[in-house]
């Protein structure tokens, strides 16, 4: 097993590990270099590979985050439904209950109503008395006044008082004649009535009253209403036991795939690492320009901010400034800090030369040690247009980039980072590249990252 070491010269020269297997003698420093970028060109395929899978599990993880909470949401409005349901049941109950309670206040009104009319037919019997009384009222007057007039002179007095008698008598036969037929009139209606009212349990539909029949007719529905809340408050029952069930599985999903995750990432910080230290025994590779680049960019942004804070331009406190105020009606979200305008002037100059390099070259941010970007490069800071997709890939400045890479660039203090991610383009569109950061330090202190993104 060979390892190079670099000569005072600064030629790589190849030696073997101790207690490794020899080394073939064919073998020389070039085989070495090229078994070097052989396996630096893997590393980073293994890289973009790693990267691939990790963000489609990334994208299946929030699926399944939003299925969680959809259950979540689901298992509460089915609780509600069956509260709902419950509401309903108790009101039948009590619609029934009431039902109840009217029939049996007609049942007493048809009592009273029966009482009535066994009065009615009271009055009826004595109207009928009556008549019968003013008939042999009127018969007597009459006999007397016959009687009066055979006795002339004499029996004139008493015949005046029998006509008044047999006059009255007739109105009295008429006015009770009248009564009785009011009185059959009234019995009668009301006679009809007290049926309505009355209740038997024995009859038919159809020789109930309408009343009863439009209570029987309520009843009934309320019936099939308590039912049908039955019904469906087990059906809401057995679907909140499959929706817990689901939350549950769920739930071991989101577990499982936070482990994979962890795996995933692993196994993209491994390849990451061969990369790097492929790089770092100074062996040109694919990845070593835009290495340079970035730490060549990082040292000339280091530099033009240390000669503004000299010159006073620029105060110290507003560079390290996190106070990020929120820009209204932005999404995705853009901020300002106090070293915005500072970074619109000075960081283009760098940051457009470096994405002019190569056509493989996506971009070159300088970002604070939070992921904040003040200032991207000018295709990537067009004013928002309200589209979100559109605004995500064509909008990019004034963001906080503070995902697994944007961080980790922002905050390393290695001479550089590489790394494989997935950048979002918005709109469900992302793109595998590879970064190279360098760090940025200002007066002695680590103020963030120099990104340069590029493509395989």
């Amino acid at each position: 097993m060979l390892r190079l070491f670099r000569r005072s010269d600064g030629d790589a020269v190849a030696k073997p590990v101790p207690g490794s297997a020899p080394v073939p003698a064919a073998v020389g420093v070039g085989d070495a270099v090229a078994v070097v970028r052989a396996m630096s060109a893997q590393a980073s395929n293994v890289g973009r590979d790693a990267a691939e899978v990790r963000g489609a599990m990334e994208d299946t993880q929030k699926i399944v985050h939003a299925q969680g909470q959809a259950m979540q949401q689901l298992a509460a409005q089915l609780v509600e439904v069956q509260t709902a349901q419950g509401s309903i049941a108790d009101a039948t109950l009590e619609t029934l209950q009431a039902v109840a309670r009217a029939r049996e206040a007609l049942q007493s009104v048809s009592r009273e109503v029966q009482g009535i009319v066994e009065t009615l037919h009271q009055v009826a019997d004595a109207a009928g008395e009556i008549t019968q009384i003013a008939l042999q009222t009127r018969l007597v007057a009459f006999n007397a006044s016959v009687e009066a007039k055979r006795a002339g002179e004499a029996g004139r007095g008493f015949g005046v008082v029998a006509d008044a008698v047999k006059d009255l008598a007739g109105k009295v036969e008429t006015t009770s004649k009248a009564i009785m037929t009011t009185v059959t009139q009234l019995d009668d209606r009301i006679d009809n009535f007290s049926r309505d009212l009355r209740f038997d349990d024995k009859a038919g539909t159809r020789s109930r009253s309408a009343v009863h029949v439009a209570f029987a007719s309520v009843e009934q529905d309320v019936e099939r209403i308590s039912l049908a809340a039955e019904q469906s408050r087990r059906t809401c029952s057995q679907l909140n036991d499959y929706t817990q069930e689901l939350e549950s599985e769920v739930q071991q999903a989101k577990a499982r795939l936070t482990t994979a995750l962890a795996c995933s990432d692993r196994f993209l910080k491994v390849s990451e690492a061969m990369i790097e230290q492929v790089a770092g025994f100074g062996v040109e590779t694919a990845d070593t320009p835009f290495i340079q680049a970035a730490q060549q960019a990082a040292q000339e942004i280091a530099d033009l901010l240390e000669q503004a804070v000299r010159s006073g331009n620029l105060q110290l406190q507003d560079l390290f400034d996190e106070n990020y105020r929120s820009i209204p009606n932005t999404n995705p979200p853009q901020y300002l800090a106090r070293f915005v305008e500072v970074a619109d002037r000075l960081f283009p100059q760098v940051q457009e030369r470096v994405l002019g390099l190569t056509p493989r070259v996506s971009y070159c941010i300088a970002v604070d040690r939070n992921g904040y970007c003040p200032t991207h490069n000018k295709k990537y800071s067009q004013p928002q247009r309200g589209d979100l997709a559109w605004d995500t890939a064509n909008s990019r400045y004034r963001r906080i980039f503070n995902d697994r890479t944007g961080l980790a660039s922002a905050r390393n203090k290695r001479p550089f980072l590489l790394q494989t991610y997935r950048r979002d383009m918005g709109g469900g569109q992302f793109v595998i590249l590879k970064e190279a950061s360098a760090p940025i330090v200002v007066s002695g202190r680590h103020w963030g990252g120099l990104r340069v993104g590029f493509n395989f």
